[in-house]
């Protein structure tokens, strides 16, 4: 099992990287698709939770919904079983957590030394040194990790 984990965890961690520094190469400096021509949409119920405030971009929407859809692949070659199918939103949930953090880490014009609410914007709300979404992502993940390995 320690073995599996370690996969796990190396996959997550380089198809994070790969697809914070496409996203690094795609917007640059502009996060949150600021200068991308993309469509954006404000969900004012969306405004009431912390942490979720602002558009939602298409750029973002089909990107993660592509890197769900691809995450799937091994259904192509088994039988879709409920265990599976957790530990692969797990794997999503870490990837999707991982990838914003590293856009900053990676990014030439971020670094950690700009890793705050000071220098990023579209993270309005913050806990500590780290965005309240990242909170609720990370606690998504746990949740879903523990399901997955432990309890089905």
């Amino acid at each position: 099992m320690t073995a599996f984990f370690i996969r796990y965890f190396i996959f997550c961690f380089i198809s994070a990287t790969l697809l914070s520094v496409f996203e690094i190469q795609t917007e640059g400096k502009h996060g949150w698709a600021e200068k991308l021509p993309t469509w954006k949409i404000n969900f004012k119920f969306l405004d009431n939770f912390p942490g979720f405030r602002g558009p939602v971009t298409g750029y973002h929407i089909y990107l993660f919904t592509m890197v769900l859809f691809l995450v799937h692949i091994p259904f192509l070659f088994m039988r879709w079983d409920i265990r599976t199918e957790v530990i692969i939103l797990s794997a999503y949930t870490l990837i999707v957590a991982l990838e914003d953090f590293f856009w900053f880490v990676f990014n030439p014009y971020y670094g950690l030394k700009k890793f705050s609410k000071k220098h990023i914007p579209w993270h309005e709300d913050w806990v500590g040194p780290i965005p309240l979404q990242y909170v609720y992502v990370i606690v998504l993940w746990i949740i879903l990790f523990v399901l997955g390995f432990w309890i089905i």
